[in-house]
């Protein structure tokens, strides 16, 4: 106490003027509307400004919320896109162009997943996402981003799944001309993250570089439609009468953040109907 004491005698002159000098201003306020009026537009530019810092701090941490809420969100907009053009029978120039039945029980579900380690620089590439039997994912499961193909559910966990990315020497799958029905087989045959090659369509087919490489829909992990890429080069065997195609991904490889894991709810099913067929 004596200390304080101490202090404001010693301090009394300029005590005495901080005090005069704020009460001045409060008079001045007080009897003048001008500036009044910009004493309160600053202090609701300063206290918004506090609020607008707080807001940023919060919005920061609740990010990993707002994320996940748009990616499921955007999930159920996909089903609906797939359903719709089902119903309707139509082929939109949308990012892709499925095609599914029409029944009122959706055949395609999506679930949202965060990538969490990815590998394109190997001959056999895995990706590594946060999402696995808890979230209703399980082996044989196609994998897109909005921009394409990206590969399939190779094993899960509780909680994780490992990815057989289309950047693997093991990874194949069914793609057609998005402008005609002839269809091959999808496959890495090189180092280079951003080309697959795409073989077995017949001379016949009408080729051009930049044509539109889609999922066939002969295989019930990925449905007709989802993009692959665009023809970057072809041969032709002539000996075969087969192209052998360098298609360009849509999808950069070395760079995903989100995917979309396609789960077909009518897949046990086909897979029971198709081991019926082969015993016979």
């Amino acid at each position: 106490m004596q200390q304080i004491i101490n202090f404001l005698i010693r301090n009394k002159n300029f005590l005495l003027f901080v005090l005069l000098f704020g009460l001045s201003l409060v008079f001045t306020i007080q009897s003048h509307s001008y500036h009044r009026s910009r004493f309160v537009n600053s202090a609701n530019f300063l206290s918004g400004g506090m609020y607008d810092a707080i807001g940023g701090v919060g919005d920061y941490f609740y990010l990993k919320t707002y994320n996940n809420a748009l990616m499921e969100e955007n999930a159920r907009f996909r089903e609906s896109i797939y359903l719709a053009n089902a119903e309707l029978d139509i082929d939109t120039d949308s990012t892709y162009t499925p095609f599914t039945s029409a029944d009122s029980t959706k055949q395609f579900e999506f679930i949202p997943a965060l990538v969490i380690n990815n590998n394109y620089s190997k001959s056999s590439n895995y990706i590594t996402i946060k999402a696995g039997k808890k979230d209703s994912v399980s082996g044989d499961m196609g994998v897109i981003t909005s921009n394409g193909l990206v590969g399939v559910i190779d094993k899960t966990s509780n909680s994780y799944s490992t990815v057989l990315s289309v950047l693997n020497g093991n990874f194949t799958t069914s793609a057609q001309l998005k402008k005609s029905s002839h269809y091959g087989t999808i496959s890495w045959g090189n180092r280079d993250p951003n080309l697959v090659t795409l073989k077995d369509i017949p001379s016949q087919a009408q080729l051009q570089v930049g044509d539109t490489i889609i999922t066939s829909g002969r295989s019930a992990i990925f449905p007709k439609g989802i993009r692959i890429g665009q023809i970057a080069d072809f041969q032709l065997d002539t000996s075969e009468n087969y192209y052998t195609i360098q298609v360009r991904l849509f999808n950069d490889m070395t760079n995903l953040g989100y995917v979309y894991v396609i789960k077909n709810n009518d897949l046990e099913e086909i897979k029971t109907l198709e081991t019926l067929s082969n015993e016979q």
